[in-house]
């Protein structure tokens, strides 16, 4: 009986430690994508994760840890995405080539679904001045033009291409192009023809209404 009354009495909501840690790290992501490394602090990670700034610093210790943690689950979430596109069966030869390219252009969008992932990569790329930071930057950078070279198959041209593509659409979304679809036209084109089929997906990440692609725009 007693048991059965201290199941219905409310108390402190009990969560496993590595479920607490990826909300951190969930939080951690967007904030750090939204201030960028130098304006984020602790205090507002634990806001967003909606626990204590002392138990953040327990978990992670000092900001840097924190972010260079945040830096491996956005590079292992896209390497696991793209691998997983890379191993779906296509047709061999240019046209195959051409089929994983796009397989690949739009896993990297559907990302943006996890709103800090694309973003707090961005800030760790142009965070390339610190040590500590710039060197997992860059390893990490590297990492993904090898995958794209070795594990794609593609050749150093297209992985620059691709790689081009990539950080113009983390720009975009950096300096919140999405905010003004609707009011600016060429906001709106270049937001078009840069997300193409994935638009309706950036848009609802920013809060946006979904809008129904221009005629003509490639898919």
């Amino acid at each position: 009986m007693s048991e059965h009354i201290a199941e219905k009495v409310p108390g402190p909501e009990r969560i496993p430690a590595a479920e607490r840690r990826e909300q951190i790290l969930a939080a951690a992501s967007r904030v750090f994508g939204e201030r960028g490394y130098s304006g984020a602090t602790t205090d507002q990670v634990a806001q967003a994760a909606g626990i204590s700034q002392p138990y953040v610093v327990r978990m992670f210790g000092t900001k840097e840890n924190l972010f260079l943690e945040v830096i491996e689950r956005a590079l292992g979430t896209l390497v696991t995405s793209f691998r997983a596109v890379i191993a779906e069966p296509r047709p061999h030869g240019a046209e195959g080539a051409e089929i994983l390219s796009q397989r690949l252009g739009l896993a990297y969008v559907d990302l943006i679904e996890d709103r800090g992932i694309l973003l707090s990569l961005m800030q760790a790329f142009i965070t390339g001045h610190d040590p500590v930071v710039g060197a997992h930057a860059r390893a990490g950078f590297l990492s993904i033009y090898r995958i794209l070279r070795d594990e794609a198959g593609f050749d150093p041209e297209q992985t620059r291409d691709f790689l081009a593509h990539g950080m113009l659409l983390n720009t975009l979304l950096a300096i919140r192009l999405p905010d003004i679809f609707e009011e600016d036209e060429d906001a709106g084109e270049l937001m078009r023809v840069a997300f193409r089929t994935k638009l309706d997906v950036v848009l609802g990440a920013a809060g946006r209404a979904p809008v129904r692609a221009a005629p003509g725009t490639p898919a």
